[in-house]
C-alpha cells in the first residue's frame, strides 16, 4: 500500500498572505497526484497548518511575523483546487505533525508514503523527517515537481537535505 501526505496546500501558502509563483505553479500537478493515488484506491492524508489569532505572540509569530492560515478563515481553507473527499485532515500548530504518524500508523502493509506540498524548506523537511524516524523501514518519498520552497534555493537545499536522510527524491529538476 502507497499513502499520499498532502502538506498544506492552504490559500494563503499559494497565492495568500505567503503565497508565490512557484507555490501557484504546483497546484495541478498535486490535484493529477492526488487523483492518482484515489483511483488507485490509496489513502490521501492533508494537512493544515493552523495558527489562532494570537500567531504573533507565538515563537514561530515572532520569527515570521506575518499572520497566515489562522484557523477558520479563507487563507486557512485547502484550496478548492485539490479533491478533499474522503480524506484525513489533520490540523497542525507547528512545522511538523506527529498527529500525522499516528494518522499514518493506522494503515498495515505499508510500501510507501510519498509526501507534495508546501513549503519544501519548512513544513514538507518537518514531515518527511517526523515520517521517517516513526516508519524507518518504509520507503519515504517527496515528488519534488509537486513541492515548491520559500525560494528556490530554500527549495533544493531542503531536497538535498532530505536526500542524506535516505528519502527518495522523485521529479527533481537539474
Amino acid at each position: 500500500m502507497k499513502i499520499l501526505i498532502v502538506v498544506d496546500m492552504q490559500n494563503d501558502f499559494i497565492d495568500g498572505a505567503l503565497g508565490s509563483k512557484s507555490a501557484e505553479s504546483i497546484v495541478n500537478n498535486v490535484a493529477n497526484k492526488i487523483a492518482e493515488y484515489k483511483n488507485a484506491k490509496f489513502p490521501v492524508i492533508f494537512t493544515r497548518d493552523t495558527h489562532k489569532e494570537e500567531y504573533l505572540t507565538t515563537q514561530e509569530g515572532r520569527n515570521l511575523p506575518i499572520e497566515h492560515c489562522i484557523f477558520n478563515t479563507g487563507g486557512w481553507n485547502i484550496s478548492s483546487n485539490l479533491d478533499t473527499k474522503n480524506s484525513e485532515i489533520i490540523d497542525k500548530p507547528a512545522f511538523g505533525s506527529l498527529e500525522l504518524s499516528k494518522a499514518v500508523s493506522k494503515y498495515k502493509d505499508i510500501e510507501e508514503i510519498e509526501l507534495v506540498g508546501l513549503c519544501t524548506d519548512i513544513c514538507v523537511i518537518s514531515n518527511s523527517i517526523i515520517l521517517k524516524a516513526a516508519f524507518p523501514e518504509v520507503k519515504i518519498t517527496v515528488d519534488a515537481s509537486c513541492c515548491a520552497g520559500v525560494t528556490p534555493e530554500s527549495h533544493k537545499n531542503a531536497l538535498n537535505a532530505m536526500k542524506m536522510c535516505q528519502i527518495n527524491i522523485e521529479n527533481e529538476e537539474v
